[in-house]
């Protein structure tokens, strides 16, 4: 077939270029006759999920090569939320996203790549990569890094949400310092993604649920799996390439319905509800919340791993996987079959798949519950709607009455819970922190475990225009839109009034007057986000849209 890279390879006009690739290394003899596929390697040495994928990288590259490509790598930004969390580098996280996408496009469009592999890790690469892949339709493949392994701290199994918990199990005095110094240096002991349902394992699954990588995205980190796998991706692109299979014969109604109906199946990360109409919208295909409701409604919730249940990512993957989970989703008609990267449809890639271990992918009739474990919450606090992973509430909290404690930022609701001002039957209202406002719509995982820590979970709620950690568990409502910064309603609550939710009619209240808000709202202006003017936060501002969007950039 036609190489989209032969533009820069063959015509007498193409002379520099050659010369350009001939200096690179490759041999004369391939160019114009082999694909050039681009390898998007996000290895970086600030955080664990990205410094082994160099390694995943090498297989690759060996992959494309013995099929016949011409592997040619390049970078992209990644961050790590986990140490952007907490102050004022969370603004940055999301809206990287963005720039992932970008910037894999600029390389990949400049240089003409006839396919790309993209070896991605954490929480807003892989939905970048996604992005990117849809927006892009050339033949793609996506390979994750893999979850990493359990920590093991006293004789018990620990992972990331440990951490952010125990520290207010320390300042209550329930642990020592001592014990607190031993958890950070055993809760995560290798390479890998998070090791607990965070975003970036969501993400990966989901990623194997719409088809965009070959089985196997719940592998760990450090398993000589991972590096066959990824042996095999550098193979299959190129035969991908062969066939003309691409994104948008992946990414469409039928992948998007899978990737919804496994996030409801293991109660995923919130964050899902930003990435999946993100990657939607690059793809040219509406994304409906209604849709989102039917399936959560249909879905039984089969896997409850940390930080909402008892078990880890290595436990999923033991007891077979995303292949397994969606073998036993098929058995009750709720997917679609579809075309992935292997070449052959979803349903042919999970034919045989078992549930290894029962206890951790139930069955319909041992579910935790009958309803997916992701709700949209509507309400006049929410008129566009927000969201909450009701998988790691409390039943006690699901109904919630209760007076607000009002912040403009994270910072100030974490000094007060830490001060012993936040009461049991409060609702913390955390605003100023969408997509707009903060900008860059902030996770509040450090209250949020600060809330667990401190032990309130069973009787405080938290709403917010910002996002959660895949992290958070308890009462916790996010993304509500219309956010503070474009006049919502949540602007205009004042300290002591009444909020009321329940989350089993998915509905979040301000018990205020229509004549009261009104007063309030008179001479109301946004104050004006702490960023740069000219900075790339600044003009992320500008053009972000609502959460419920899925947080896209305005193309007008």
């Amino acid at each position: 077939m036609k190489m989209k890279s032969a533009i820069t390879t063959v015509g007498i006009d193409r002379s520099p270029h050659r010369a350009l690739y001939y200096a690179s290394g490759i041999l004369p003899e391939d160019l114009g006759k082999k694909p050039i596929i681009g390898i998007v390697n996000t290895y970086n040495d600030t955080m664990p999920g990205h410094n082994h994928l160099n390694k995943l990288v090498a297989a690759v590259r060996e992959g494309i090569s013995e099929a016949g490509g011409i592997p040619k790598e390049f970078p992209t930004i990644g961050i790590c939320d986990g140490i952007a969390t907490g102050h004022y580098g969370m603004h940055y996280p999301l809206a990287s996203r963005e720039l992932i996408a970008d910037s894999i496009e600029c390389m990949a469009e400049a240089h003409q790549y006839d396919a790309l592999v993209m070896v991605v890790g954490c929480d807003k690469i892989v939905p970048g990569a996604l992005m990117a892949a849809a927006r892009l339709n050339v033949p793609a493949i996506i390979l994750t890094g893999g979850p990493m392994l359990v920590g093991h701290c006293e004789g018990k199994k620990i992972c990331y949400n440990d951490i952010v918990e125990a520290q207010g199990l320390l300042k209550r005095g329930i642990i020592t310092q001592e014990q607190m110094d031993e958890i950070e240096r055993t809760a995560l002991p290798t390479c890998g993604s998070c090791n607990m349902l965070g975003t970036a394992n969501t993400m990966g699954y989901l990623t194997e649920a719409l088809g965009m990588c070959l089985p196997g995205a719940d592998i760990p980190s450090v398993m000589n799996e991972k590096y066959a796998m990824a042996k095999r991706t550098g193979r299959k692109i190129v035969e991908l390439w062969e066939k003309d299979i691409k994104p948008s014969d992946i990414i469409n109604e039928a992948g998007l319905h899978n990737a919804l109906t496994v996030d409801m199946a293991i109660g995923g990360s919130s964050n899902t509800m930003l990435h999946l109409p993100a990657i939607a919208n690059e793809a040219g295909i509406p994304f409906s919340f209604d849709e989102v409701e039917k399936i959560c409604a249909v879905t039984p919730h089969l896997v409850k791993l940390k930080p909402a249940g008892t078990y880890y990512p290595e436990d999923f993957s033991l007891a077979g996987g995303v292949r397994a989970l969606m073998a036993e989703l098929k058995d009750y008609g709720l997917l679609k079959d579809n075309m992935s990267v292997t070449g052959k449809s979803i349903f042919e890639n999970i034919e045989g798949a078992e549930v290894k271990e029962p206890e951790f992918i139930r069955t319909k009739e041992t579910a935790f519950s009958q309803t997916g474990a992701l709700r949209v919450i509507y309400g006049n606090l929410a008129e566009q709607g927000s969201i909450c992973k009701v998988a790691g509430v409390l039943p006690e909290m699901m109904v919630h009455k209760g007076p607000a404690r009002v912040f403009d930022q994270e910072e100030p609701a974490v000094k007060a819970i830490y001060d012993g001002k936040i009461k049991p039957g409060d609702v913390v209202v955390v605003r100023y922190e969408g997509p707009k406002g903060g900008p860059g719509m902030r996770e509040m995982l450090t209250f949020t475990g600060a809330l667990f820590g401190m032990g309130l979970a069973n009787s405080v709620a938290i709403i917010t225009d910002g996002r959660f950690s895949g992290a958070t568990r308890g009462a916790a409502i996010g993304h509500i839109s219309p956010e503070a910064a474009d006049g919502g309603l949540l602007a205009f609550i004042e300290e002591g009034d009444i909020i009321s939710i329940d989350l089993n009619k998915c509905t979040v209240d301000l018990l205020v007057d229509e004549e009261t808000i009104a007063k309030r709202k008179e001479g109301w202006k946004a104050p004006e986000p702490d960023v740069k003017k000219g900075s790339y936060l600044d003009r992320y501002a500008k053009l972000v849209q609502s959460a419920m969007t899925g947080a896209i950039l305005r193309r007008d």
